[in-house]
């Protein structure tokens, strides 16, 4: 198949598609699109990019980056409890490669349709490959979980397990060395992460904070801690994990394996709080959504992040990641 000639030809080829949706009143196509809320809900809308060389490597699977770059910001309306509805996605791309647009439009398009989200428009450039999303949801009115409403006393839960994908890159750069099944498994918790959706339209009444593990989770959490002016005290060994981190936890790789755990990022599973009352019912929606949900430790009043690692409070904690620390 021939490149695409122009900016309008690839999106025309590549992402163009009548609307399915009929909240959907203009799609791609407008200079804008025009889209009907349901009654009774609020929009929740967030903004993500993806940069290669930054927040993947050179060389990812177009099929996995795809899923990849839908899959963040799926993951940002998880945490806020709400139901996806339309995307809107920029890109700037070094060519034009028709083989690599249809691999990543086939892992993108793959996701929404999982979810029900229709591409409603978006922007193309030509540039460093740099990819850009803005994702719309909707919550029932007054039900978005936010940042802010920790209190004293709530536990503190994971969804999933942490870390692989923060070994995974450890693996990568060769700095740790995994066995081909291993490297497998972490390598598609980098390229293919899960949004927890369901998760968190379930959490909506339930969880009194809550926010994604994107950038690592003492960074994470410390933004609860920080919005509901209340302090943590977690527990190493509470942290949900793969067999390969735990293994490496209790042997010479300890302090990589603790760094990928509490730091690492890119794990985009849900760290929420709750009232103990909800344990049961916590424990109940584990099950239904075959999905552990592990309780990691409790919030207080002291202000700050404490970290116990067996009977050991740890004096100094991995650095999360942040774009533009030194």
């Amino acid at each position: 198949m021939t490149k695409p000639r122009s900016e309008f030809e690839l999106i025309e080829r590549h992402f163009a598609r009548p609307p399915r949706d009929p909240a959907v009143r203009v799609g791609v196509g407008d200079d804008a699109a025009v889209l009907a809320p349901t009654p009774g809900t609020e929009l929740v809308v967030s903004v993500d990019m993806l940069v290669e060389g930054r927040h993947f490597f050179a060389g990812t699977d177009p099929q996995r980056l795809g899923h990849k770059t839908l899959a963040v910001n799926l993951s940002d309306l998880a945490a806020m409890g709400a139901t996806p509805r339309f995307a809107l996605l920029a890109g700037a791309l070094p060519d034009s490669d028709d083989a690599w647009l249809t691999a990543f439009r086939a892992g993108f398009r793959a996701l929404a349709e999982r979810y029900a989200v229709e591409l409603v428009g978006g922007d193309t450039t030509r540039g460093p490959r740099n990819l850009c999303v803005t994702i719309i949801g909707e919550v029932p009115t007054g039900t978005a979980i936010l940042r802010r409403g920790a209190q004293p006393g709530d536990d503190v839960y994971v969804s999933g397990t942490l870390g692989d994908a923060a070994l995974a890159v450890a693996a990568l750069s060769g700095e740790v060395v995994l066995s081909n099944g291993d490297l497998a498994h972490a390598q598609r918790r980098l390229e293919s992460p899960e949004p927890r959706i369901e998760l968190g339209e379930r959490l909506r009444g339930i969880a009194s904070a809550a926010l994604d593990v994107s950038d690592g989770l003492t960074g994470d959490l410390g933004h609860i801690l920080e919005c509901s002016r209340v302090g943590a005290t977690i527990e190493v060994r509470a942290l949900p994990r793969s067999a390969t981190l735990d293994a490496m936890l209790e042997g010479r790789t300890h302090d990589i394996a603790l760094r990928c755990l509490l730091a690492g990022g890119d794990d985009y599973e849900l760290c929420f709080t709750a009232p103990q009352r909800h344990r049961i019912a916590l424990a109940g929606l584990a099950q239904a959504l075959a999905l552990p949900l592990g309780r990691i430790g409790a919030i207080d009043a002291i202000p700050g992040l404490r970290v116990r690692d067996g009977n050991e409070l740890l004096s100094a904690l991995p650095r999360a990641f942040d774009h533009f620390a030194e």
